[in-house]
């Protein structure tokens, strides 16, 4: 890690620190995970292992007798995951998954020699995950006590909802505005739990909706705390009259942190307090083999973590429970469809199957990568809008894409005070450069979490994580090339909550033929948008901000007499329209 100062950097840089290099994370924990053989039967207790199939198991008991070394169940005992198979989850084979814990920094060496004891199918050492964020502000040099606002006898936050593009109508953002006019758009009745590190509680702009902690002990550094607090923020910031507004205000949020008990055990956890229609983001990714997991500041070669079979199996059993895991495609400029990941880790099981393959089993996870927001958001550009950033890993796996740069919300900027409102009070930080596909996801859950919030107000049953993917990949505004980032590159489209409606709940939207119309140059009040108004099924429809191609289209249709134009609304205002001849 560096404490230098880091410089202004211009668009197109793809280095997200001083000279190119990256931002550490510090306290990221490796893990040593050790699968059992299915027919051995083991269990492993405080008192020792012990095989219920009646195998042979004294060698282990020894091992780790001698080396002072305890094995753990990594999901909890079979007794506890019997229960949560008859809940939905699949169980039975997560119980084959355990840590290993007092290795320390002898980790590699005692996996070799575990792995091959009988009984023991696979032990690995999973690199440390860390957040994928990217963050690339200048740095102005200020300190945390600069003076610019402390919370104590200040004024009031100013309202910053006017710089968080990716609340705003398609296909600039998800158009969480017309979101939250429709029962239940805006979360309420959705739970979301984020799977990380750290966050500060108490922010102002969370904590009436932050549930707290339900799993692991939060890191100290605020590095870490900075980042949870800015996903949280982008999902489930209040709604009122300062700081930022998240996409879904009324949603329950919570958070699990991975320190002390690592990344699967969390997402296991997090799933057991959940229901169907609930929500798990892992903003997460690890080190990958690219350069034979390797932690680097750089991030490059960092991959998803359902690439590790134990993070798999968490996810695919969170998944069978109903519920929806969005993770984070990892910030390490890889292609996930390159040949490399076919190749499976010699300290894998052999059963270990490419998860980024779609042609192998998935596990269910909606994988986010990061795009561009429009050029000249925040006065920067960094490429086409919807383009895939450089540093977002791509390909057929990834489902959708979230804001990858330029994102307001809670929080500071990496280990250092808000960007754009720092002061002294941690709890009155806000930043304008969240990024990564650690910003992006948490777009991509809000948008999920706005659509399972209606189908439930609806009184219809939420979306399956088959069924959400699907939907990702078949609405949303597409993605765009850039200069030597071709849409080939697949990240995916940017979320759209009015057209996933319109696929979601069809009898949510009505139709009809337009049998006149209304165009509004001159709106009144002044304050409103200008807008085309269509007579349809015994009501006037309105379309705010019309093209000039959809005005003309229309004039004509109805300047040749027979008008035919067919025009799809909610309630008053018009979703979609076809117009023909």
């Amino acid at each position: 890690m560096t404490d230098q100062v880091q410089p202004a950097q211009g668009p197109g840089t793809s280095g997200p620190g001083p000279d190119g290099a990256g931002f550490t994370y510090r306290g990221a924990e490796q893990e040593l995970i050790v699968v059992a053989r299915p027919e051995a039967g083991l269990r492993a207790r405080a008192d020792g292992v012990r095989s219920v199939a009646g195998a042979d198991v004294s060698a282990l008991d020894m091992f780790l007798s001698d080396e002072q070394l305890v094995l753990e169940p990594l999901f909890g005992n079979e007794d506890r995951l019997r229960q949560s198979a008859a809940g939905g989850g699949s169980g039975p084979g997560l119980a084959l998954f355990y840590r290993l814990r007092g290795a320390r920094d002898r980790a590699r060496e005692l996996r070799a020699r575990i792995a091959a004891l009988p009984g023991i199918d696979a032990a690995y050492v999973k690199p440390g995950a860390v957040p994928a964020s990217r963050e690339t502000a200048p740095w102005t040099g200020r300190s945390a006590d600069d003076g610019r606002r402390t919370k104590e006898g200040a004024p009031v936050t100013p309202d910053f909802t006017g710089r968080q593009g990716y609340l705003r109508p398609a296909p600039e953002g998800v158009d969480a505005y017309w979101a939250w006019q429709r029962p239940g758009g805006s979360g309420r009745g959705v739970t979301v739990i984020d799977v990380e590190g750290s966050w500060q509680l108490g922010h102002e702009d969370l904590a009436s909706k932050l549930a707290g902690v339900v799993v692991g002990t939060p890191h100290t550094d605020l590095a870490w705390r900075n980042h949870g607090t800015a996903v949280i923020g982008v999902i489930g910031g209040g709604r009122d009259e300062h700081g930022i507004t998240g996409i879904v205000p009324d949603a329950v949020t919570a958070a699990a942190s991975v320190r002390g008990v690592g990344t699967a055990a969390a997402v296991h956890a997090a799933a057991e307090r959940l229901g169907p229609g609930d929500i798990i983001l892992v903003g997460l990714h690890a080190p990958g083999p690219r350069f034979d997991f390797e932690e680097r500041d750089s991030q490059a070669g960092y991959i998803p973590l359902e690439w590790w079979p134990d993070d798999f199996a968490a996810v695919q059993d969170a998944t069978a429970r109903g519920i929806l895991v969005v993770a984070a495609a990892g910030n390490g400029a890889e292609s996930l469809d390159d040949a490399l990941y076919e190749r499976r880790p010699a300290e894998f099981p052999e059963w270990w199957r490419n998860p980024f393959n779609p042609s192998n089993p998935s596990s269910g996870a909606i994988l986010v990568g990061a795009g561009a927001p429009p050029p000249g958001t925040h006065g920067r550009d960094h490429g086409p809008d919807r383009s895939r950033l450089a540093f977002s890993n791509h390909g057929a796996r990834v489902d959708a894409q979230g804001w990858g740069r330029e994102v307001t919300t809670t929080g500071g900027f990496w280990d250092r005070p808000g960007d754009l409102q720092g002061g002294a009070e941690e709890i009155a930080w806000y930043t304008d450069t969240f990024s990564g596909t650690s910003s992006a996801s948490p777009v991509v859950v809000g948008a999920l979490a706005a659509l399972q919030g209606m189908l439930k107000a609806a009184g219809q049953a939420p979306m399956s994580a088959e069924r959400a993917r699907v939907l990702l990949r078949t609405t949303g505004s597409p993605q765009q090339d850039a200069p030597g980032r071709p849409a080939s590159q697949r990240i995916g489209s940017r979320p759209d909550i009015k057209a996933a409606v319109a696929r979601l709940l069809p009898e949510a939207v009505g139709s009809g033929q337009a049998e006149r119309y209304w165009d509004e140059l001159l709106p009144y009040p002044r304050e409103l948008p200008p807008r085309l108004r269509l007579y349809v099924s015994g009501a006037w429809r309105s379309l705010d901000d019309p093209s000039p191609e959809i005005r003309r289209a229309v004039h004509s249709a109805f300047a040749g007499g027979r008008p035919d134009v067919r025009v799809w609304f909610a309630d008053d205002e018009i979703v979609g329209l076809v117009v023909t001849g």
